[in-house]
């Protein structure tokens, strides 16, 4: 069915609406920018209703996409004075079997997200329950059809897309007509939820959700999609074909659907990845760039090897009538990317460098043959470990740890039976977990030892001394638990200090927006508020990013390539391998199952692959980075 892509749709000034897709789309250059305008249209609901003195019915998800206008809400109730009392809410899914109490429940998580700092009246929140006897799941699934019934239906759904497609828990084959109903959960969804589960194995095969049919039945449907690993989805659902493999493509049927999205989710996009096939743009250098490196890479030539017709059959026609010939542009793609190789990172004067690690392998995985060379050309490097990465240690390490230290004091000291005693409870306590059940302060603070011996190990292997290591455990990490507080002052302040006793004339940052767990993101924002503050003392070091161990900057966005030779890989797959915690198989391996070195080792080796195939000099291996434009 052809969708209008040109039906009305607001567009703020920090928004852009995008062409050539099926389902109207706006974005958004942050996520804290979509917050805010989904919440404005939410509010302006609310608002509207209250005047009409009817109730607003909102449709509600859950996940880490909607937690920015969850907290933009909170604030406005706040600081507005929004008024929720005359507001009815109808959750999209829950998962069965699930105690509502479960801290993996999605009760729990709305009561902690939304409901407890708001004023919504108890009776007026409905979600499904995951703890109905099998047997009364279908009368509860149609009762719950008929209460939305009653109440007119939902004015405004809200929805997040998972890497299947899928819109509540309707996984590929789910009908157009479905309703509410108990559903198995696809490979893909129950892979994504595992960290919150604390390992794949913890997270239930069933769940109960508001159907295709229930959610279009909506007046007016948000679709948001955050991150780079929701590419190629967010493409399937709003320019491909409406199909039940994708279930958020049925929205394209809806005539007041709207997808919002940020710039890293909206990658895979025609009008984003290849503008120029669209229609007429406004050609920028960066967009120039990404046009020559795509039209390369394309034809299969290096890029001083393009020609005229080159240019023609691939739609770059109008980048011709910009310049006076294709040797221009295509001389100053090559010699921008040339400009940008630099086997010396820091330069040839001593200089004072961080490189921040979120986590505490993130300095060895990601920019670890930079922080090798860094250290090898005599630079005093500082490594800034800002979480304490404690709760990715499986039960397991930790036993084998505490039986370590049992065995060590045994040794020296086999007269301290209450120590001893203590090792031995702690083991019981251990062995007789749950699944799912949350860390002790104690067991967190072991868990968190051993990620800081390991990130201390392999900060020595790439040249770092123990003196040079800053250990920060940031506030906002500090829950136990895979959701985190927002940063917060604290956060902010603790690294400023660290900035204003080194003085660092560089520092690196991961600037990885498709993070998994959000911590990346995260703390790159406590940097950049820190970074902030000391300028105004006249600390204002060179600003670079670098990606986390899922995916590489695009060729045209790396402003500095540093080459790395196959020694210096090996250095640094060791110093990877003294994070035995996250060796052969991690906590929170993400969608990609291959073990960290590896991702490692492929992904610089294909940028350097790729810096050959576009006529660059040939290198064993790169890693990359771009300076911090104010766009995180």
């Amino acid at each position: 069915m052809a969708i209008d892509t040109a039906r009305s749709v607001h567009v703020t000034p920090k928004s852009k609406f995008v062409r050539h897709t099926k389902i109207p789309t706006l974005i958004f250059e942050t996520s804290s920018e979509l917050a805010k305008h989904v919440a404005n249209i939410v509010a302006d609901l609310i608002r509207s209703k209250i005047k009409e003195d009817v109730p607003a019915i909102l449709g509600l998800p859950t996940g880490s996409t909607p937690l920015g206008v969850y907290r933009e809400l909170i604030r406005m109730h706040r600081e507005e004075q929004l008024d929720f009392s005359n507001v009815v809410t109808f959750n999209l899914d829950e998962y069965w079997p699930m105690d509502p109490d479960s801290i993996h429940s999605y009760h729990t998580f709305m009561r902690e997200n939304f409901f407890d700092h708001v004023n919504v009246k108890p009776e007026n929140i409905h979600i499904p329950r995951g703890d109905i006897a099998a047997d009364d799941v279908d009368t509860f699934c149609e009762e719950y059809e008929r209460t939305i019934e009653k109440f007119g239906g939902l004015d405004l759904q809200l929805l997040g897309i998972g890497r299947s497609g899928h819109i509540g828990f309707n996984e590929p084959g789910s009908a157009r007509n479905s309703l509410t109903r108990l559903v198995n959960l696809d490979p893909v969804t129950r892979r994504d939820a595992a960290s919150g589960f604390f390992g794949e194995d913890n997270v239930p095969h069933h769940a109960i959700t508001m159907g295709v049919g229930s959610i279009l039945s909506a007046k007016k449907i948000i679709i948001m999609a955050l991150g780079e690993h929701k590419a190629p989805v967010v493409k399937r659902a709003a320019e491909q074909e409406v199909t039940d493999e994708v279930s958020a493509s049925f929205l394209q049927t809806h005539t007041q659907s709207q997808f919002v999205v940020d710039h890293a989710a909206a990658a895979e996009l025609t009008a984003v990845k290849t503008p120029w096939i669209v229609g007429n743009i406004e050609w920028t250098p960066l967009l120039e760039k990404k046009a020559v490196i795509w039209l390369s890479l394309q034809v299969g030539k290096p890029l001083l090897k393009l020609e005229t017709e080159d240019f023609l059959h691939h739609h770059l026609h109008q980048l011709i009538q910009k310049y006076e010939s294709i040797s221009q542009i295509r001389q100053r793609v090559f010699d921008s990317l040339l400009d940008g190789i630099s086997t010396r990172p820091a330069g040839t004067d001593r200089k004072k460098v961080i490189v921040f690690s979120p986590h505490p392998d993130d300095d060895v995985i990601s920019m670890g043959g930079t922080l090798i060379t860094l250290a090898d050309q005599g630079h005093e490097v500082y490594i800034a470990y800002m979480t304490s990465g404690n709760i990715a240690v499986f039960d397991h390490d930790a036993l084998r740890h505490i039986d370590f230290v049992h065995e060590f004091h045994k040794l020296f000291h086999p007269d301290d039976q209450g120590f001893l005693q203590h090792l031995e409870d702690l083991k019981e306590s251990i062995e007789s977990k749950h699944a799912g059940d949350l860390d002790t302060q104690e067991m967190l603070g072991i868990k968190g030892l051993i990620r800081k011996t390991e990130a201390t190990a392999g900060a020595e292997v790439a040249g770092v001394s123990e003196e040079f290591l800053r250990f920060l455990d940031l506030p906002f990490y500090r829950t136990g638990q895979v959701s985190k507080k927002p940063i917060g002052e604290e956060d902010i302040e603790i690294v400023a200090d660290l900035l204003r006793e080194v003085g660092p004339d560089q520092i690196y940052v991961a600037g990885d927006l498709s993070d998994p767990h959000g911590t990346h993101r995260v703390c790159a924002e406590a940097i950049i508020n820190a970074v902030n503050v000391v300028a105004n003392e006249g600390i204002s070091p060179e600003f670079w990013m670098y990606r986390g161990a899922w995916e590489e900057y695009e060729p045209h966005e790396i402003e500095r390539a540093v080459p790395l030779s196959p020694e210096v890989v090996l250095k640094k797959r060791e110093a990877i391998f003294k994070h035995e915690s996250q060796k052969d198989s991690a906590f929170y391996p993400g969608s990609d199952k291959r073990e960290f070195w590896v991702r490692a080792e492929d992904r610089t080796r294909n940028t350097a692959k790729v810096y050959n195939q576009l006529g660059l000099p040939e290198y064993f291996a790169i890693e990359a980075f771009k300076q911090y434009h104010g766009e995180i």
